[in-house]
């Protein structure tokens, strides 16, 4: 193997090297180590290589958050960089608005926003590629027009930005929360105050990495202002509109009030189905909803070029809006 300097990452790309751990280096994970040595490749793909086994330090294969040491021998195969290349795909948008600036959507069910390790095709940018040869770069890689994003399962209004004059403006209103959303959620049982302020820190969950929770000593400040909307035997249509950004926040909150969302498994959600609804015999039946029963409902902010306050509204998907009419039928207080 090579000792390896400084070289262009096209031509190292799977070749076997060699790092010596310098004397200055103690106590440094080696993910942030090879992050510095190999700027151009981004410390989560490094962190995959490492956990797929192409890092191995004094012969043995180790964690990304391995700390070196003075002495340590690096040997890295160098992976392939991943592909900047979106493929644009014929999936249908919902699309609310569009003009020169912006485009606004009703993002379906399970989508994606943006290709991520795992999920390269069928996601929302993916689709946006195909609509539209006008887009932002967006915010960070493979994001182009992404100003904003909602999980997976999370329906509803978003705002997607045309060139970068749009994309600073709207990311700034963001940042100082000059933006309104609102969200329509439907939760187990009924809160107890009709509306209230959840002010609760999130952080990523101790052990679970994908989960967030609420961490009080090392967490983010997080806010979200609920109000019930309809109240059900068991259950409630519930208006939050939150404060602050943070990701999985309206589930993490509604869940930390004991009121999960329904079918919201991450969170405490359960699966409803119809027999339960309607207080009748258990039957085998597929449950009312089988996604996390959250609705991105209004999206408000300050038009990029005409400087006015513009509101945008995405109707009730199929099937929360199916939920919701069985709770009406037969949940009535």
């Amino acid at each position: 193997m090579e000792e390896f300097e400084s070289q262009d990452l096209q031509q190292l790309k799977g070749q076997a090297l060699t790092l010596h751990v310098g004397v200055g280096i103690t106590e440094r994970r080696i993910d942030k180590y090879l992050h510095g040595r190999f700027s151009n490749l981004s410390r989560h793909f490094l962190q995959d290589a490492i956990r797929s086994g192409a890092v191995k330090v004094n012969g043995q294969p180790v964690k990304p958050s391995f700390r070196l040491t003075h002495g340590d021998k690096i040997d890295i195969v160098i992976p392939e960089p991943p592909s900047k290349d979106i493929l644009p795909e014929n999936i249908p948008l919902d699309i609310l608005y569009e003009d020169n600036d912006i485009i606004v959507l009703n993002k379906a069910p399970d989508m994606i926003v943006h290709p991520a390790r795992g999920n390269t095709h069928g996601t929302l940018v993916n689709a946006l590629k195909h609509y539209s040869d006008r887009l932002s770069s967006g915010l960070g890689e493979f994001r182009p027009g992404i100003v904003h994003r909602l999980d997976r399962d999370t329906t509803g209004v978003m705002v997607v930005t045309r060139h970068e004059g749009a994309q600073w403006k709207i990311a700034k209103q963001f940042e100082l929360r000059q933006v309104k959303k609102s969200y329509l959620a439907i939760v187990h049982g009924v809160p107890e105050l009709h509306a209230d302020r959840i002010s609760a820190p999130l952080g990523v969950h101790p052990t679970i990495r994908e989960k967030y929770a609420i961490r009080p000593e090392i967490g983010k400040e997080a806010v979200t202002f609920y109000e019930v909307l309809e109240a059900f035997r068991g259950f409630s249509l519930v208006k939050c509109e939150p404060h602050t950004g943070r990701t999985h926040q309206i589930r993490v909150h509604m869940s930390y009030i004991k009121h999960p969302i329904v079918a919201d498994d991450m969170y405490g959600g359960k699966l409803v189905y119809p027999w339960q609804l309607a207080d009748a015999e258990p039957a085998v039946e597929e449950p009312v909803i089988a996604r996390c029963a959250l609705h991105a409902w209004t999206l408000e902010f300050t038009h990029p070029s005409t400087n006015e306050r513009v509101k945008f509204e995405a109707p009730l998907p199929p099937d929360m809006q199916h939920l919701l009419d069985l709770l009406r039928q037969f949940r009535k207080q």
